[in-house]
Formats: structure tokens, sequence, C-alpha cells
């Protein structure tokens, strides 16, 4: 991809693992790596938000799990059922790989992102809307290896960024004090 001058800021933001047990990930993820502040796990409906997979509306549930260490936050999906790129990745891996590298923006300079990546040539594979941002995967993987993820974060979602953030960080203090 080639630089722009009038090209909005992406900011890394996140690394994310597709694996078939998200509780034995964790535990790897603490034991290995001392990182224990993971939120709890979820299961995420992606047609609660508007979810898609090939421009086709997304059943897909999967568990999820993240959390905030080294300046980024860590994902862990667990699909459960549905079509999603969550699902083939862990069909066609199943031990489990890095998924995608997730960038950040503001959620008015999303479309410019958009329209820059389908000039480019990639096309968006999944995408959804949740409260806090408009999420969209390209694929990415012959040229990096993985799914790129962008981000649109609205307002009110990087007060929720920074209130993560925030708890992660307190957990990590407490470590320190024990």
């Amino acid at each position: 991809m080639s630089n722009s001058v009038n090209y909005p800021e992406l900011k890394l933001t996140q690394i994310a693992w597709v694996v078939p047990d998200i509780e034995k990930s964790k535990s790897l993820f603490r034991s290995l790596l001392g990182i224990t502040n993971f939120s709890p796990t979820d299961v995420t409906r992606l047609q609660e938000y508007r979810g898609t997979y090939y421009d086709e509306l997304a059943d897909a549930e999967n568990l999820v799990t993240m959390t905030y260490s080294g300046g980024n936050f860590i994902e862990i999906i667990q699909p459960l059922s549905g079509k999603s790129i969550f699902a083939d990745c862990i069909r066609d891996n199943p031990s489990g790989i890095v998924h995608h590298i997730a960038y950040s923006t503001p959620l008015k300079n999303l479309e410019t992102v958009i329209n820059k990546f389908e000039n480019e040539g990639y096309k968006i594979i999944s995408s959804f809307d949740t409260p806090i941002a408009k999420i969209v995967f390209f694929d990415t993987r012959e040229q990096f290896g993985v799914f790129t993820e962008i981000m649109g974060i609205a307002e009110d979602g990087e007060k929720v960024v920074q209130q993560m953030k925030s708890n992660c960080h307190k957990t990590e203090l407490e470590k320190t004090r024990i």
C-alpha cells in the first residue's frame, strides 16, 4: 500500500488469535507471559451487530476475551457456530493461529481508510457495528500473513477504550503489590 499525505493516521491497536479452546489459551497467556487481566469471556453474536461475512448477513457466534498489555489489546476468539472468518480460520488451522492485526482511527476517518484499502485492491471480508466502533476486516493474508482489521472508534468508544486500559493497568499494579 502506498502512503498518502492526506491519509488518516492508523494506530496499531490489537493482535488477535483464533483458538479452539479460549480457556486453555487464557491459561497459556497467564503461565507463559504472566498476562492475568483478561476480561470475562463473552459470547458475541454477529447478527446483533449487523455482522457480515462476504457481503451476507452473518449468524456466527464466538467466545471472546480481551486484555490490554504492552500498549496494545490482545484478543482471543473461539468460534462456536455459524459462518465467519474466525470459523474458516480454525477449520484451516485447528490448533489456532494469529488471525488479525487491528488498527484504529476515529470513526469520522473510517470511510477514507476503507476507500484507500479498496482502491489498493483489498476487499472487505467481514464487518460489524458495535456501540463503540464500526469494524471491517480486509483480506491481507497474502501480503501480511493475517487479516487486517480497521476499527472506526466512535467518541463514546474512545471513553470505553480508555476505561479498559485503565482497568488493565489497575490489575497490573495490584499484582506488583502482592
